[in-house]
């Protein structure tokens, strides 16, 4: 989204102390201007609308405002009133998105060994520089090397991967985080506040909440909504214009699912379809609700008293357990990609919701299994029996065949976490370390004792026993050999002539896991 819509624009922050979030970032530059700690090259990353290019005139203000150099700049004297105007004519600010080739930055670094016109220092605001050309970041490289004093680089992007080492080894690297939903609710309620238009709570979570982080969006997303409902931002009309849905819809068929009600989750749906709701959305809303509902679970304090629908969170995450929100996240997620592929929406979001009926754990009832199939059996008490104990010498090895099974998602991760106990006739036992035992769900078993009757040929009973671990898994061993390249990346990089020469003559120092081994 841009930024030039009216809110956007006029509520952009002119100081530090305006700013909403970014606390981290404001501190260690408000430290570095207070103690006249100052590097000649910054980096700010993040997504879109966070602050990156705010911040980054805010700290140009700071460094030539003429009362000097100050964390608080005044905001009324001419560097102040030019730099909130773009008029500063030695603030800079190159696109380069629209800028990427070699040519623009040698026109811009060579101006840069010119002294300010009017100011104390020449800064260069160069926003989305990821998007600079190979040519482009090697001519950078050689004014970073050796800075004029007089001039002060800072950079912004969304994609620090695609910036090279050598660049991001001369700056100071902030990363600005997405802004929490409720700290944007309460911004736009102030906006709205000193803007004397009435509103309701709920309008403003809802487009915080499509905002995804960004202040800039929310703003921009205020300005439409406005607009939208003639002055007064009401809930119901915030749906209409964002498509959000009815989160009572989401709760009922959690409601229903956990009392096996069928004919009610069909009946929602129905209703659903009836009012015209996007069921892919409904699905990403649904995803959202169940990942919230694990936070209570496992982490009650991460969801704030004024969390929209916290009783209903609180009641559904009594009435499940872990186990069970993990399987529906799971099938959730997967229902997004798959819907695409469905007949119909509607076809892709019931089955989805038929495929949590299904397979939600019954606790009560033996599951009926069809004429001629054998159930799975899985012991759930631990075992004192050590590893290997009834070993037969025809077992495959274990790692070995793991890489020949044709298993992916939470199936493969399953069998990366499991040893080999036995394996004798058609059936195998595996261990599971008890840790890990939220990865024996009965849909990765399933999948896992597929994969096995499909690489045998034959039938595969498949147990899988908790208890202690004491060999080592294939996740354990994938690990390990991802650390020892990592080891020789590291090592690598560190003895490298370049590097080397680097540290010594300029003082440089490698970023710390930046350093990517070459797959």
């Amino acid at each position: 989204m841009s930024d030039t819509s009216v809110l956007a624009r006029k509520w952009r922050p002119r100081n530090f102390a305006q700013l909403a979030g970014q606390e981290h970032v404001v501190r260690a530059l408000t430290n570095a201007l207070t103690q006249n700690r100052l590097h000649h090259a910054y980096l700010f990353t993040g997504t879109r609308g966070v602050g990156k290019t705010t911040i980054a005139r805010i700290f140009a203000k700071s460094l030539n405002c003429l009362t000097g150099i100050t964390a608080t700049p005044c905001g009324v004297c001419s560097a102040c009133v030019e730099i909130d105007s773009g008029r500063f004519v030695d603030l800079i600010e190159l696109d380069a998105a629209s800028n990427t080739q070699v040519d623009s930055m040698r026109e811009l670094l060579e101006s840069a060994l010119y002294a300010p016109t009017n100011a104390r220092f020449k800064v260069y605001i160069i926003d989305e520089v990821h998007m600079l050309s190979k040519s482009a970041f090697n001519a950078m490289l050689k004014t970073l090397e050796e800075p004029p004093p007089h001039v002060k680089f800072i950079l912004a992007t969304t994609d620090p991967q695609k910036i090279p080492v050598t660049v991001l080894s001369r700056c100071l690297q902030f990363n600005l985080k997405q802004l929490p939903q409720n700290l944007i609710a309460m911004h736009l309620g102030h906006v709205l506040e000193q803007e004397k238009i009435e509103f309701e709570p709920g309008a403003l979570n809802l487009v915080a909440r499509a905002a995804q982080g960004s202040m800039r969006d929310a703003l921009s997303l205020m300005d439409q909504a406005i607009a939208f409902s003639s002055g007064r931002v009401e809930e119901e009309a915030m749906r209409s214009m964002l498509g959000a849905i009815d989160q009572g819809y989401l709760f009922g068929l959690l409601q229903a699912l956990q009392q096996k009600d069928g004919a009610a989750l069909i009946g929602i749906a129905d209703d659903m379809a009836m009012r015209s709701i996007a069921f892919e959305s409904a699905l990403q809303e649904l995803a959202s609700i169940l990942h919230r509902i694990a936070l209570v679970q496992s982490v009650p304090q991460a969801i704030s008293d004024d969390e929209p629908g916290r009783a209903s969170l609180l009641e559904l995450a009594s009435a499940f357990t872990p186990e069970d929100i993990q399987l529906f996240y799971q099938i959730a997620i997967h229902g997004c990609a798959e819907i695409d592929l469905a007949p119909d929406e509607y076809a892709g979001f019931t089955m989805t919701l038929l495929r949590m009926l299904a397979f939600s754990p019954s606790r009560d009832v033996q599951p009926a299994v069809p004429a001629g199939m054998q159930p799975v059996r899985i012991a759930q008490a631990e075992t004192s029996q050590p590893v290997g104990a009834s070993m037969d010498e025809a077992a495959p090895d274990w790692i070995g065949l793991m890489g020949r099974l044709k298993v992916q998602g939470m199936a493969q991760q399953l069998a990366k976490h499991c040893v080999l106990e036995s394996f004798s006739g058609d059936h195998l036992v595996l261990r599971l370390a008890e840790e890990n035992k939220h990865l024996q769900t009965r849909m990765a078993t399933d999948n896992l004792q597929a994969a096995l009757k499909n690489h045998f040929g034959r039938p595969i009973r498949l147990t899988i026993v908790l208890g202690k671990v004491t060999s080592a898994t294939p996740a354990k061993i994938e690990l390990q050999n991802q650390q020892e390249k990592q080891d020789q990346a590291n090592s690598s990089i560190a003895e490298d002539e370049f590097v080397k020469d680097a540290e010594a003559v300029f003082g440089a120092s490698l970023v710390p896991g930046s350093i990517k081994p070459v797959q």
